[in-house]
């Protein structure tokens, strides 16, 4: 028998297709097993894909989990943001939550501007990682890491934007060190942040606009400038806006979508 499962194809943080950050969103009736997952994320070769499911717990609206093409991840954004967009859109309201198994409770609004996906904060600290350095290549001038989740954030500071968008890193050797996200960010020229994000090791070589990326820095750059909220862009090839803000132990973090493919995804069982 075929499963005919509702499938979304949205580029989040965007106002149009081809720009910020490809997902897929697909609805589902009940869980598929774990390996299926990851075999459809692999399938769509997409950053990550989202799966929701009606929750029963009375806890959110929906339950939710990513994956990327290579496994099953604690955290993602820009695929909040489009499961958020899809649900919307479809079922009408102005808010919707997802319970998910490692993040808490999320949620997604709607705002004038489009959307804003709220995640828990990352916090940071000083930590030196000289062989990851050396494979992202320019000259960093502060190095600092969260602890405690699947994915390691590490943000490498720089003095510039040009130096951020300069970088050519080994992304086969940075790959080798696991499945860590590597954020290389600096002051920006239009917006008040940039940054480029590197996930070699989880299959996504270089992200295009990534908010688990900017749940760790919101509040890194919101205490450097002294201010609860801030513009970032994302230097990648598709790039991506955001707007960025800090609510205790929550960033907010806002921007467009734009749905590209609507369809059905089929699963033969």
């Amino acid at each position: 028998m075929t499963k005919k499962i509702p499938y979304w194809h949205v580029d989040a943080f965007s106002s149009e297709p081809f720009r910020g950050n490809q997902a897929a969103v697909m609805v589902l009736d009940e869980w598929l097993p774990d390996d299926v997952l990851v075999k459809i994320g692999a399938e769509n070769m997409f950053a990550e894909t989202a799966f929701v499911v009606r929750d029963t717990t009375g806890e959110a609206d929906w339950e939710l989990r990513w994956c990327t093409p290579t496994y099953e991840i604690a955290l993602c954004g820009h695929a909040t943001l489009a499961s958020g967009h899809v649900l919307l859109t479809r079922d009408g309201g102005d808010r919707v939550t997802f319970r998910t198994r490692k993040s808490g409770v999320l949620e997604v609004r709607k705002t004038a501007e489009g959307y804003e996906v709220g995640l828990p904060a990352i916090p940071t600290h000083p930590e030196e990682h000289p062989e990851a350095a050396s494979l992202i290549g320019g000259k960093p001038i502060a190095t600092y890491r969260s602890g405690g989740e699947q994915i390691g954030y590490n943000i490498f500071m720089f003095e510039t934007e040009a130096e951020v968008r300069a970088l050519n890193p080994d992304l086969r050797a940075l790959g080798m060190l696991g499945t860590d996200q590597f954020d290389c960010t600096a002051p920006g020229e239009s917006t008040d942040v940039v940054s480029r994000i590197f996930v070699p090791g989880a299959g996504v070589d270089e992200d295009s606009v990534t908010g688990s990326a900017h749940a760790a820095l919101t509040p890194f750059w919101c205490e450097r400038l002294g201010r609860d909220s801030f513009t970032a862009h994302q230097a990648s090839e598709r790039s991506g806006n955001l707007n960025c803000r800090l609510d205790g132990e929550r960033v907010w973090l806002g921007g467009e979508c734009a749905t590209v493919v609507e369809g059905a995804f089929y699963l033969a069982g």
